[in-house]
C-alpha cells in the first residue's frame, strides 16, 4: 500500500506545449491522486494554450539559468523538448520533387536537442531529481538517416548525444525511442519494445503519441523502467492484445543504452 501521508511526487514535463508533451502533462493532471504535475513551455502563448495554470513555467531551455525555478523541488523530469524543422515556403506538390526544410536561427537540433537537453539534465541533477524520462527517437544508430539531412540539422545525432549524456549522468533514467508518431487513440494496441533500431526493419515501426505519453507516465512508477533505454512501437490496432501490464513491458528491456 502507498503511504497516504507521503507527499505526492512532483513531475515536470518540458515541451508541454508540444503535441506529445501536452498529452503527458494532461495525463499527469488527470492522475492528481498520484502526481503533482508541472509543465514547462517556451512562450506565454503556449502556456495559455495548455490552460495557463500556475504550474506551467515559461523558460528557454537553451539558458540553464531559466530552468532552476521549474525544477526546484521536483522529483522527476520528463523531457519532451525537440527542435522542429519547418518547411520552406513555395513548395508545390503538383510539380513533384521534395519539399525543403529549415530550422529557425538558434533553434537547430544542436541548440535544442543537445544544449537544451544537457541543461535540463544538469539542472535536474543539481536539484536532486530522482528520475529522468527522456523521449528521443528511433533511427539514431544510423548517421545517414534521412531525418538528419532535414535542414542539415543532424537531429538524430544530437538527440543521441543527449541520450548518452543522460545515461552517463548518474541520475536514474528511462530513455524511450519511439518510431513514427501517429495522432491516434492510445490504449488500444499491443506495444513492442526493441533495441538498436531493429524495429525499423519490420512492419511495426510506428506508435500513437498517446501510447508514448502513457509509457512516460508508467515509467515513473516501476523500478523495472530505470537505467533502461529502448525503442518503442505498436502493433496495428486489432492485432495482439492491448498492453496493460507495463511492469512486464519494462522487464523485457535489458539494454542500458
Amino acid at each position: 500500500m502507498a503511504d497516504s501521508s507521503a507527499p505526492l511526487p512532483t513531475v515536470l514535463v518540458t515541451g508541454a506545449g508540444g503535441r506529445t508533451g501536452n498529452i503527458v502533462y494532461n495525463k499527469l493532471k488527470e492522475r492528481s491522486e498520484q502526481f503533482l504535475a508541472r509543465g514547462l513551455v517556451r512562450t506565454e502563448e503556449s502556456k495559455q494554450k495548455i490552460g495557463g495554470g500556475d504550474d506551467v513555467y515559461i523558460a528557454d531551455i537553451r539558458d540553464s539559468s531559466h530552468l532552476a525555478p521549474a525544477l526546484q523541488g521536483a522529483d522527476a523530469l520528463i523531457i519532451l523538448t525537440s527542435a522542429v524543422p519547418k518547411m520552406k515556403p513555395g513548395f508545390d506538390p503538383s510539380k513533384g520533387g521534395r519539399p525543403e526544410f529549415y530550422y529557425e536561427d538558434g533553434m537547430y537540433p544542436e541548440q535544442v536537442d543537445w544544449i537544451g537537453q544537457k541543461n535540463q539534465i544538469d539542472t535536474a541533477k543539481a536539484a536532486g531529481v530522482k528520475h529522468i524520462v527522456l523521449v528521443g527517437s528511433m533511427g539514431g544508430t544510423n548517421s545517414n538517416h534521412p531525418l538528419n539531412s532535414l535542414g542539415n540539422g543532424n537531429i538524430l545525432v544530437w538527440k543521441r548525444k543527449s541520450e548518452q549524456y543522460l545515461a552517463d549522468s548518474g541520475v536514474p533514467y528511462t530513455i524511450l525511442r519511439p518510431g513514427g508518431l501517429q495522432d491516434k487513440d492510445g490504449g488500444v494496441r499491443e506495444l513492442i519494445v526493441g533495441k538498436d533500431d531493429e524495429l525499423l526493419q519490420t512492419d511495426t515501426k510506428s506508435i500513437p503519441r498517446a501510447d508514448v505519453a502513457e509509457v512516460c507516465v508508467q515509467a515513473l512508477q516501476y523500478e523495472e523502467a530505470k537505467f533502461k533505454a529502448f525503442d518503442l512501437a505498436s502493433k496495428p490496432e486489432g492485432t495482439g492484445t492491448p498492453t496493460k501490464d507495463f511492469k512486464s513491458l519494462f522487464a523485457q528491456v535489458t539494454a542500458r543504452f
